[in-house]
């Protein structure tokens, strides 16, 4: 046999630094994963979110529900998804054996048995549940609900493919006599009972404790709060705990959630930060800058598999929130809940951001977010307030009318359009109304008040939108609520 030339070690260690450099790269981008709402009134094409996640290379999305034109979008993907059983079916779960069941045949097996099948990794069985804002409305059927959920996989047999899991916000954890300090992290007291039922149910299925945690509130609910705490890039105000220090409110909460685990006996329990993320409008901390640095700064954070203090070198799993805009959303918590979105409305990125969190270190090239391609607009076309017209006293109350069904929460103290005043209001609030309504010549008539206009009103950082192409998904249903809301407009302005 001829001698065989072996590689010199120069090649080797290129090669050895070459896979280490792609290993780091897919273990970033693998370990953030991104929200879908689809709370909005012109929702863009399934298959178009689809193609843009593949293409900005975020590798797992989380849903609000399991709506089955949606998880068809990634069949033949390798995608990974978590649906939802929404709170407001928790009760059908939780009192009937046969309704999960059912759940499970038309919501999960029939997509994972087909050909293209869907990569369903994860379960949510309701969101946030133990919510204090919900008074304990949930309390008695989210257990039931997940063995009942729980049983319906396993019968199925699909319990080794797909996991249960409950998503839960942070404000089930306290403070152990209120130290105000991560190690001192545990089960608020009114539902530890119920929470140890679901440790247990999880720790028995090795399924993760998903929790969601918003810097974002720390800052926005709190005046005294340090705003550089809610960030990443090195804080005046460090945390001091014993021999750990914090210089951010991420790894604090993060690690209260450790010690309340170790706490309950599950020390090594598994965490996915189900729900993470910065809104970009809606109030005087919900801007552009901050969300992209805030999320950037995540981004590095996680894909660094630093860790936190408490789980030093371990991998944070985490899920933005979220990837839309949605103009649907409740406004109750703030006008900033219709703004978390990476994206616009129209699925154009809000700014730059490198989702594998390693641009910019000299070994990897950015993965920067793409935008939909092939969306199309109805026409420019815009409804102002008619100039022209000299008796304003129902103006107020037509501004409020219109805000009550379209969106106006830029409009807020904070938000981009805050500055335009009552006339810039009245245009933004007729225009909102009329581009919900498909430019309907009818929705911009306000008693006499609105006028149909092809110059552009947006003024700086205010933008007046132009709606999007409603597709038959997405807004069959609302074309038939819009009609109702004109008539109905009309008729109060009369």
């Amino acid at each position: 046999m001829g001698s065989i030339a072996l590689p010199s070690r120069r090649w080797i260690l290129i090669a050895l630094v070459a896979a280490a450099v792609a290993l780091a790269a897919m273990t970033g981008v693998d370990s953030v994963g991104v929200n879908w709402g689809t709370v909005t009134s012109h929702r863009l094409p399934d298959k178009m979110i689809v193609k843009l996640l593949q293409e900005s290379r975020i590798s797992k999305v989380k849903l609000f529900d399991a709506d089955p034109s949606v998880i068809r979008a990634f069949a033949g993907t390798d995608l990974e998804l978590m649906v939802a059983v929404p709170n407001d079916l928790l009760e059908d779960m939780a009192f009937s054996e046969k309704a999960a069941r059912r759940f499970v045949r038309r919501n999960i097996t029939k997509f994972l048995s087909h050909q293209d099948g869907v990569n369903i990794r994860y379960i949510a069985v309701g969101n946030e549940p133990f919510l204090k804002a919900y008074n304990g409305s949930y309390e008695d059927v989210t257990i039931p609900a997940i063995r009942n959920m729980q049983q319906a996989i396993e019968q199925a047999g699909i319990q080794h493919k797909v996991t249960l899991v409950v998503p839960l916000n942070a404000d089930i954890l306290t403070n152990s006599g209120n130290s105000g300090k991560p190690s001192q992290g545990a089960i608020r007291p009114d539902i530890r009972r119920l929470m140890r039922t679901i440790l247990e149910f999880l720790d028995k299925h090795k399924a993760p404790f998903v929790i969601n945690m918003y810097p974002f509130l720390s800052l926005q609910q709190d005046s005294h709060f340090p705003s550089d705490f809610a960030f990443f890039d090195g804080s005046a105000h460090v945390l001091s705990d014993g021999r750990n220090f914090y210089s951010n409110v991420f790894d604090a909460s993060y690690d209260l959630l450790v010690s309340a685990l170790a706490r309950e006996g599950f020390p090594d329990m598994e965490i996915v930060v189900g729900e993470v993320g910065w809104p970009t409008d809606g109030d005087i901390y919900a801007n552009i800058p901050n969300a992209q640095r805030f999320n950037q700064q995540l981004i590095r954070h996680v894909t660094s598999n630093r860790g936190t203090p408490l789980r030093p070198g371990i991998p944070i799993e985490i899920y933005i929130f979220g990837l839309v805009d949605e103009d649907r959303k409740s406004v109750l918590p703030g006008n900033f809940e219709r703004h978390w979105g990476l994206y616009r409305y129209d699925g154009k990125p809000k700014y730059s951001l490198d989702v594998s969190g390693r641009g910019g270190n000299g070994l990897s090239s950015p993965i920067n977010l793409m935008s939909v391609s092939g969306v199309t607009y109805l026409p420019s076309r815009w409804c102002v307030l008619n100039p022209e017209v000299d008796d304003l006293s129902k103006l107020p109350a037509t501004i409020s009318y219109a805000c009550s069904y379209a969106d106006c929460s830029t409009l807020a103290y904070g938000g981009s359009c805050n500055h335009i005043g009552q006339t810039g209001n009245a245009s933004y609030a007729f225009n909102s109304f009329y581009q919900m309504n498909n430019q309907r010549t009818e929705s911009c008539h306000f008693g006499g008040l609105g006028m149909i206009t092809e110059t552009d009103p947006s003024s700086g950082n205010c933008q007046f939108r132009v709606e999007i192409t409603p597709w038959s998904a997405a807004s069959t249903v609302w074309r038939g609520g819009a009609a109702v809301l004109v008539v109905s407009l009309l008729v109060a302005l009369s």
